[in-house]
């Protein structure tokens, strides 16, 4: 039969691991945590442009015959200007607003949304450059388009 070993070096090790623990998750969570969800500085006059840009989703927009379905179908936006973008519902019936490939602006995040019911609207603050093609989700024909753009306050 064997006799137990007491060592202190077993405790000693236990509590430098449990320190080391908790020291690397402290750290993950007072640093690195928020500043990897930190949103990026941005200009003021692109947070808060002057204009909004308006597009139409004009009544008959789930006609596959009708042309016209999202007013204008192509637009450019200038950041600082008009970089906040309102799609609103004027058909009977709800639609979407769905990127051709995702895209995910660095302060307002996803680009997509959810069905706009009639008489609803979609808005999205645009903080930077890119052009994007979208469309309905429930009615692929509906196709639109944005650019935007540098502002002559941003360039």
């Amino acid at each position: 039969m064997s006799v137990p070993t007491s060592s202190h070096a077993y405790g000693i090790a236990l509590i430098a691991v449990i320190v080391g623990a908790a020291v690397g998750i402290s750290y993950y969570q007072e640093y690195y945590i928020p500043e990897f969800n930190a949103k990026p500085i941005i200009p003021e006059k692109i947070l808060k442009p002057g204009e909004t840009m308006q597009i139409s989703i004009v009544t008959g927009s789930s006609n596959q015959d009708q042309q016209q379905n999202f007013v204008p179908k192509k637009q450019d936006a200038q950041l600082g200007v008009n970089n906040l973008v309102a799609w609103t519902n004027q058909d009977s019936v709800a639609h979407y607003v769905t990127p051709d490939t995702p895209f995910k602006d660095a302060y307002s995040g996803n680009f997509g949304s959810d069905a706009i019911m009639p008489g609803k609207q979609y808005t999205f603050l645009f903080t930077q450059q890119t052009a994007l093609q979208y469309y309905c989700e429930v009615h692929p024909w509906m196709k639109g388009e944005i650019d935007i753009v540098p502002g002559a306050l941003t360039s």
